[in-house]
């Protein structure tokens, strides 16, 4: 059995659209925080979203020039903050995710991350990344694709977290 990673590790979760990404980290997620590590979530969107909310203060001050906008509610926090110039997993991660034992992104094809892909038969799509992309493991229930890598089932939690984990540095 691994040990908790000493510092922030990310892995990459990737895939088509509708192939269970959300819900694999979801159960990552339980699996991971029951083991009593602190693990944070990076989502990218490839559509507009809209963080804050127009007439706020948060909002008003990012508009007069902040850098960052924290809003701290007796429970919760949300920062909003330019990221223009570090928008890869790793470095948004290090930058205001460093509380984190290991964070999960979401999406980020393109990064230079370890990925594990989702791909399910029934969403009829080729692998979105290859081994050359960083690609380190799948989900799947397609013992073709990739066969060189380690596969693990859709309901394998337990099994892609511990790998997960035997893979982050000590």
């Amino acid at each position: 059995m691994g040990n908790p990673p000493s510092m922030t590790t990310v892995f990459t979760v990737v895939g088509h659209s509708g192939s269970g990404k959300t819900t694999l980290i979801e159960k990552l997620l339980r699996e991971l925080t029951a083991k009593g590590l602190r693990v944070a979530t990076i989502k990218h969107a490839h559509h507009k979203v809209v963080l804050d909310t127009p007439g706020k203060d948060s909002y008003r001050y990012k508009q007069a020039g902040a850098v960052m906008s924290m809003l701290v509610t007796t429970n919760e926090l949300q920062l909003v903050a330019d990221a223009v110039d570090r928008r890869e997993p790793e470095q948004l991660a290090q930058r205001f995710l460093g509380e984190a034992d290991l964070v999960l992104a979401e999406g980020f094809s393109q990064s230079a991350t370890p990925k594990i892909e989702v791909l399910r038969r029934e969403c009829a799509k080729p692998p979105r990344c290859t081994i050359e992309d960083g690609l380190i493991a799948i989900v799947t229930d397609m013992d073709e694709v990739y066969p060189q890598l380690p596969h693990f089932g859709l309901e394998d939690i337990a099994a892609i977290a511990q790998f997960m984990l035997d893979r982050a540095p000590e």
